[in-house]
Parts: C-alpha cells; structure tokens; sequence
C-alpha cells in the first residue's frame, strides 16, 4: 500500500467517523471509519517500513576510493 493510499483511507475514516451526521440502515458508518482508519494507519507504518529499508539498501553504500599511482619509467 503506497503512501497516498494510507492517507487517503485515513482521511476517508476521519471524514466517515467525524463529519458524517446520516444514518443507513444496517450500516454503522463511524464503525466503518474507524476500521479505515486503522486500516490506513498499518498501511502507513508498513510502506513507512519498507521505504526505509529500500532507501537503506539502495544509497548506503560506502564508496570506494581509487588512486592511480604512476611509476618513473627511467626509475
């Protein structure tokens, strides 16, 4: 799940469990919020994660220094 996504189902959770005041037969909204909320939070730790882990594996490397030593050929 990408960072844009866990946002966006935060936010939607946010909006469904806070804002919205309608009632639908047989569906508990706010119950609904939470869970995308929660949904989207583990969503963000995870991608946080492995974004960390990509990031640690791709630049992290330590650079090798070469120097090019020239010999006297009257030496």
């Amino acid at each position: 799940m990408a960072l844009g996504t866990s946002l966006f189902l935060i936010a939607l959770g946010a909006i469904l469990r806070f804002a919205v005041a309608d009632a639908v037969p047989g569906v508990a909204l706010s119950t609904i919020g939470v869970i995308l909320i929660i949904v989207g939070i583990v969503g963000l730790i995870i991608s946080l994660f492995t974004t960390s882990l990509w990031s640690r594996d791709r630049g992290g490397g330590v650079v090798e220094e070469r120097r090019v030593v020239e010999r006297d050929p009257y030496a």
